[in-house]
């Protein structure tokens, strides 16, 4: 159950927006094991004064284009699903909506199964 945060420089189109969210499911379904409408991903779009990035760390030549994602998932998928799922992503906003890879950053935020409700109270991987 992964649950995906992405944020952005406001100002871009639904379709732009529609693009990156179906760009992360469909990574995520191909490299990392996610079922079938196992989908919940928000999207926060920032002012220019709200969304703050080095341009350059690592040597990577980042724009206003920036887009970070962030994904809370279950832990226990190897160093090479981590690696195909981050290159999946960036592959699939290269397509739609025509981002460069040097404007993808990912983070993953790993927790136990039992630290998800999906309603009623119940703690139902637990």
């Amino acid at each position: 159950m992964p649950l995906v945060r992405i944020s952005l420089r406001r100002g871009k189109s639904s379709a732009h927006i529609a693009a990156l969210r179906n760009g992360i499911y469909q990574a995520m379904r191909e490299s990392f094991n996610v079922p079938e409408n196992d989908r919940f991903i928000l999207v926060s779009q920032h002012d220019a004064n709200e969304f703050d990035y080095d341009p350059n760390y690592l040597g990577i030549a980042r724009s206003d284009d920036l887009v970070i994602v962030q994904i809370t998932c279950n832990s226990g998928r190897t160093v090479e699903q981590k690696q195909a799922l981050y290159r999946r992503i960036a592959e699939n906003f290269s397509v739609d909506p025509g981002l460069r890879t040097e404007d993808v950053f990912v983070n993953l935020v790993e927790v136990a199964k039992e630290n998800w409700s999906f309603g009623n109270g119940v703690a139902q991987y637990a």
